[in-house]
């Protein structure tokens, strides 16, 4: 079977070379300049001040400098909580009561009270995030589904048509500059009712507007957005019919292939070389004001030129946390459709990718199954109740050839899945891999986990599995999907943790940043609280308790992505990695505890105080009153919610999986980059 016979994406074909390069030569260039423009220049972002130079904060090497807080919370089963640690060469020697550690560390360690009366906790673990991807949309207008601490400042969330459409009017009557379009990021058809290019028009009649939906796949464009980018009928009628179907140019709406077909138009309006670079920076700061110490993307871009770029933000010493990332083994099975061990041996020649704070986890790979959960997409086993249809981003024989040939090669593998009908094939081929070749402790993860039988899940566990949840699916989209789509009994059992626990199984939590905020104790509070956005409690049975929800963005979260020996919990030998609050999340109340504040970081035994970042680079960190919140909540508990009951089934977004996925969309934009970057560098070559 030929390359581009291979039903990975199912209805998206691998573009012809020259084609596909036309096609997207404008936004090669847009990203190649970026990479080429800031690669060239310093290492790492700048900080003022910086980390290093943060004096006494840091411990010379080989000395011992014992601290003490208020308490510190281990996540270590055998000792769970502690009055100090030691810490020498960025290295926990010694936790316990303080006087146990002042003699363990000895008569010359030096006493620090930086963190006295500070609540400690092991370093939190974010397993799953995206940053090229939360670096392009949080550059944008954020108006979404969920608060936001974008670039520009806190966007709070909107979740109805009429407040939608007052935030984007608001946002739209503040753009100074009328010459360049208006970019928007968050729009979401479920919630915020319909859209269109007529709508667009009423809104902004004298300025382009771009509106980049929810999904990452999505764009509607107002007349003048469609004039600046050169996108007419005559040019649509020029593209491939599957691009055709994919487009509605009365509606001036671009999904999936169709919006693939005019990317290349659009990238020069989307971002430029410096916002791409600062959008990179802000997940720096972002990041370490969450309190994150070890961050993961799981099946990245496949580019060592885009790896490049992150790199050169995420590289330098003076980052606050270290970032891995793994193979992205969909495209690697595209490689090599009949020849299992070259694939295997394709995913290993990446290993050497990352510098300094990044690096890729060995033997470790993503896979896909069903469609993107924020797109109905997820294959259900009773289907929906509107009658549209779940997708596949994998087929399942060629998952099925993808999952046995990476097992036989010995790696973890991650699998992204968030319907029951999907978790049906995924557990298929994990009992296939176990009666063909056992393996002890192979880890294998469920990525999301939307929707799953209280069966499977137990069978799962019996058979090694592990679950990696995104709580936040609960807290966005339980509420909706008991309308649209799902319906009640199943929307309450959305991420049903219970299962996970009752069998004793190992559950991790992730945010898949842009699909929810990176703030791990946000995820600690979804879980524990199962609140919805319209204010109710959604399947409380599956409530996860304060220790559960804790390990589940530490040690659990360390264990997922096999680091739980280096990181994950607060044990002598280990990396001295810690995330620093002001309270404990034990004594507040359940609902108060993702606004506990995050003093800052220890990593490898640098102290990093959130309050030393500058001050002209700080976000707008404004949050909305508790009394506002649940005034917002009674509002939409009001609403007449029959505009969104009576919408139309969704067109069949097919493979409209999570931003950051490294479906078709990135790959084709991956690998032109390579390929453009390769000309930039000969034309440069021959002008010398």
């Amino acid at each position: 079977m030929s390359l581009d016979q291979v039903p990975i994406c199912r209805h998206l074909l691998f573009l012809k070379p020259k084609k596909a390069f036309a096609m997207f030569r404008p936004m090669i260039v847009l990203f190649v300049v970026s990479i080429l423009g800031f690669t060239a220049g310093r290492a790492h972002p700048q900080q003022s001040p910086s980390l290093q130079d943060l004096g006494g904060l840091t411990s010379a090497p080989g000395l011992t400098t014992v601290y003490v807080a208020r308490e510190f919370l281990t996540m270590d089963a055998k000792q769970s909580r502690a009055e100090a640690i030691a810490v020498r060469d960025g290295r926990f020697v010694a936790v316990g009561k303080l006087a146990e550690v002042q003699l363990l560390a000895g008569k010359d360690a030096k006493i620090d009270r930086t963190l006295a009366g500070k609540v400690v906790i092991a370093g939190f673990v974010e397993q799953h995030v995206h940053p090229v991807l939360a670096a392009l949309t949080m550059n944008t207008k954020v108006i979404s589904i969920e608060d936001w601490d974008a670039i520009d400042g806190f966007s709070p969330a909107v979740r109805d048509p009429q407040g939608y459409e007052e935030r984007l009017k608001a946002a739209l009557d503040k753009h100074a500059d009328k010459s360049q379009p208006f970019v928007t990021w968050g729009y979401h058809h479920y919630m915020h009712g319909d859209l269109s290019r007529g709508i667009l028009n009423k809104l902004a009649p004298d300025f382009p507007v771009i509106v980049w939906h929810r999904s990452g796949h999505e764009f509607f464009l107002n007349d003048f957005a469609l004039k600046l980018t050169g996108i007419d009928e005559a040019l649509i009628a020029s593209l491939p019919k599957a691009a055709r179907e994919q487009i509605s140019f009365e509606k001036g709406h671009f999904y999936e292939q169709g919006a693939l077909a005019i990317m290349g138009k659009l990238a020069p309006y989307m971002a430029s070389p410096l916002s791409f670079k600062n959008g990179l920076e802000y997940t720096v700061k972002y990041y370490h004001r969450n309190g994150i110490t070890v961050c993961c993307e799981p099946g990245g871009f496949v580019s060592k030129q885009v790896q490049d770029a992150i790199n050169s933000v995420y590289s330098g010493d003076d980052v606050p946390f270290n970032h891995y990332f793994m193979a992205d083994g969909k495209s690697f099975a595209a490689q090599h459709p009949n020849d299992a061990r070259a694939m295997v041996a394709s995913s290993e020649k990446i290993l050497d990718w990352g510098k300094g704070r990044t690096a890729y986890l060995p033997k470790q790979v993503k896979l896909f199954t069903d469609g993107a959960i924020f797109s109905q997409l997820m294959q259900m086993k009773d289907g929906y109740t509107d009658g549209h249809h779940g997708a596949w981003i994998i087929d399942p024989p060629v998952f099925s050839y993808a999952f046995q040939g990476f097992w036989d090669g010995g790696c973890q593998i991650h699998v992204h899945n968030n319907g029951d009908a999907g978790f049906d094939v995924v557990l298929g081929e994990l009992e296939k891999a176990m009666k063909r070749r056992p393996r002890k402790d192979h880890r294998t993860v469920l990525v999301h986990f939307g929707f799953a039988q209280e069966a499977q899940v137990k069978k799962w566990v019996e058979l090694g599995g592990i679950v990696s949840s995104n709580p936040y699916y609960v807290t966005a989209l339980a509420g909706p999907y008991e309308k649209i789509g799902i319906g009640p009994s199943r929307a309450r059992n959305i991420a049903p943790h219970k299962f996970v626990m009752d069998n004793k199984g190992s559950l991790s939590f992730h945010s898949d940043m842009p699909m929810a905020p990176a703030k791990p104790l946000q995820l600690v509070w979804a879980a524990v609280n199962r609140l919805t956005f319209e204010g109710n409690v959604a399947g409380p049975e599956h409530k996860v308790p304060l220790d559960a929800a804790l390990r589940a963005v530490t040690i659990d979260a360390a264990y997922s992505i096999q680091l739980e020996k280096r990181v994950g919990s607060i044990e002598v030998g280990k990396d001295a990695n810690l995330t620093i609050l002001d309270q404990s999340p034990y004594d507040v109340e359940a609902g108060a505890i993702k606004d506990i504040g995050v003093w800052g970081t220890m990593l490898e035994g640098r102290l990093q105080p959130v309050e030393q970042l500058s001050n002209q680079s700080r976000l707008d960190r404004r949050k909305p009153s508790v009394e506002s919140q649940l005034a917002e909540i009674r509002r939409l508990n009001a609403m007449d919610l029959a505009r969104m009951e009576g919408r139309s089934a969704p067109n069949p977004r097919t493979n409209s999986c999570v931003p950051g996925c490294s479906c078709q969309f990135a790959k084709v934009l991956a690998s032109h980059i390579v390929a453009q970057s390769d000309q930039a560098a000969a034309v440069e070559e021959s002008q010398e």
